[in-house]
């Protein structure tokens, strides 16, 4: 009997034991998976050498205690899901990135973008993905296993934890204040993770808030007026694209016959200097559509409305006709500033039709809206264009370029996914062919516009960088087209406005300001806010020092955004 007490005494303790390495692996495990983008930014962050060990030693120290807070390990596991959730989002974002900290923009990118194409991304990111789910998820499932079975670590044991967590936490504040001291000013909301990583949810929130009470341009007026003194009928289209990059244009001499349909055609001009001065929707789209830009965005955004109220004072009835849906950004707020405001993809609701969606989808609207013959129309239209997942922007028929699948986000398909997103050119460069052909058979006063919002990086260099909305932005994703076309009613009505788009055509061209102005210019809208230096239809046109809009809604040089000195030149200096 006593052999068969000791037995089980003996099968105890093994227990006891596994049961206590268990929480002791969970133990080290927690904090060390939270201070992987620690480490990593300390890499990939321009720090000095005491400002990168105050990184990793001051969060780990933190992290460590945190851990020791309860005898359970699982219980303070679970209690540090939000850091460890935080870190895993970090961590896809250095895998797409490369750099930086959790943006603002990407916080705020959370709330406007729809679910569709959140799932679009994921599903193409599997590297990444699995990254994640063994680093970050293994020790949630551990800690729920360890609640069950009641896995605990001694008091002795977590004494001794304590300290070397204070110890680190020390060793980290000391190593943070010599790097006060360092050539590049430190400063901890904005090098220290998670701090910085915090603080920027702080700053979404607020601007969250900031554009859902959009109040204060409810008394905006522009005092527009229409100074074309010709009675026939005059129609201005604009079109903003998606996730366009000049560089894969035939038109800005790209190798491809991606545009086609647009080469040498009578009438339209292509700037091959254009920039966008964010690489974000939510705030590029809101500056091509309003008198806002990079310096002017944080300050006035919500208190202007847009170019489409301009166009209703001056008489013309308007129209906004949307391919993406309603995110409820300003966006949203300037087409419902349209006398016809229409969003595609609500349409379907309820319909037979229920995807997919192509931006050719908008040419039966824009018939529908020509066919009303109002003497003064004003159409903007925002496509889907470019954007990744980027088969699903272009019908099969429409695939030239191949192989353009698969598409999974990974460098070894480099080729592919520049095959699939030089099928979207082609197919905006017909969708922008349609448009004109409408337009030149009417053989109205007319002119179109086009740009897009920001452009793409597609594993371009030895960055492998991908995507775009990083926060330090590169040539790929600002570089984008400019594209300005006019009937041959309206060259003959208005020739100074057509002589001074071509006279302009090599010029450094600021979307952000020009897409704007140029339009109110070449429609000969007056309103108080006109800079004739921003048309590029004008001849007091001048070219602008290029600045960006960084992820603190700051106006900065392209060197201060992140910018290399190659890349800046391949802007400045074509």
């Amino acid at each position: 009997m006593k052999l068969f007490d000791n037995h089980i005494d003996a099968v105890s303790r093994c227990r006891e034991r596994k049961s206590d390495i268990w929480a002791k692996v969970l133990f080290v495990w927690t904090p060390l998976c939270c201070a992987v983008p620690n480490v990593a930014l300390s890499v990939t962050e321009p720090l000095s050498v005491m400002a990168r060990i105050a990184n990793v030693l001051l969060p780990l120290g933190i992290y460590w205690f945190l851990i020791t807070l309860t005898r359970n390990v699982g219980k303070a596991t679970l209690l540090m899901f939000p850091l460890m959730f935080l870190a895993a989002f970090q961590s896809v974002l250095l895998k797409l990135y490369g750099r930086s900290v959790i943006a603002v923009d990407m916080f705020l990118n959370l709330v406007t973008t729809n679910p569709a194409e959140v799932g679009e991304l994921l599903g193409n990111l599997t590297a990444a993905i699995a990254f994640v789910a063994v680093v970050y998820l293994t020790p949630i499932i551990m800690a729920l296993v360890s609640i069950a079975k009641g896995w605990l670590i001694s008091d002795r044991w977590r004494m001794r934890q304590r300290v070397l967590a204070v110890v680190s936490s020390l060793s980290g504040l000391i190593a943070m204040a010599f790097s006060f001291g360092a050539a590049k000013a430190y400063d901890p909301f904005n090098d220290l993770y998670p701090l910085n990583a915090f603080y920027n949810i702080c700053l979404a929130v607020s601007r969250d808030v900031q554009m859902h009470n959009h109040l204060a341009s409810e008394r905006f007026t522009f005092g527009a007026s229409d100074t074309h003194a010709n009675d026939g009928r005059e129609v201005y289209v604009l079109v903003v694209g998606e996730t366009a990059r000049a560089d894969n244009w035939q038109l800005n001499g790209y190798f491809r016959n991606t545009t086609p349909e647009l080469v040498g055609m009578s009438g339209l001009t292509s700037f091959r200097r254009a920039f966008s001065q964010s690489n974000t929707t939510h705030k590029s789209v809101p500056m091509l559509l309003s008198s806002v830009n990079a310096y002017s965005f944080n300050d006035s955004i919500n208190e202007v409305k847009s170019i489409l109220s301009a166009f209703k004072e001056a008489g013309y009835h308007t129209a906004f006709i949307s391919n993406q849906r309603r995110n409820h950004s300003y966006i949203d707020f300037f087409g419902g500033e349209a006398d016809t405001c229409i969003f595609v993809k609500e349409m379907s609701e309820g319909s037979e039709k229920s995807g997919p969606f192509y931006d050719s989808d908008l040419l039966p609207l824009l018939d529908e809206m020509l066919n009303r013959n109002y003497r003064r129309q004003f159409i903007v239209l925002h496509t889907y264009g470019s954007h990744f997942n980027y088969a699903d922007r272009y019908p099969r028929e429409c695939a030239v370029f191949k192989p353009d699948h698969p598409l999974e986000a990974i460098e070894a398909n480099h080729e592919k996914l520049i095959n699939s997103y030089d099928n979207t050119i082609l197919y905006t460069s017909r969708l922008l062919r349609d448009i004109i052909g409408r337009l030149d058979d009417a053989g109205i006063c007319s002119a179109m516009l086009y740009t897009s919002d920001h452009g793409e990086d597609i594993f371009d260099d030895e960055r492998n960088l991908f995507l775009h909305a990083s926060p330090i932005p590169s040539y790929f994703q600002i570089h984008v087209p400019f594209i300005v076309w006019m009937s041959d009613s309206y060259r003959s009505t208005y020739p100074d406005a057509a002589r001074n788009v071509v006279a302009n055509a090599r010029k450094l061209v600021s979307t952000s300001d020009a897409f704007f102005h140029t339009a109110l210019d070449i429609s000969g809208i007056s309103t108080r806010v006109f800079e004739a230096r921003h048309s590029v239809a004008n001849a007091l046109y001048k070219e602008s020092s290029p600045v960006y809009l960084n992820d603190h809604n700051e106006a900065v040089g392209l060197s201060d955004a992140g910018l290399s000195e190659s890349e800046i030149l391949k802007i400045t200096g074509m």
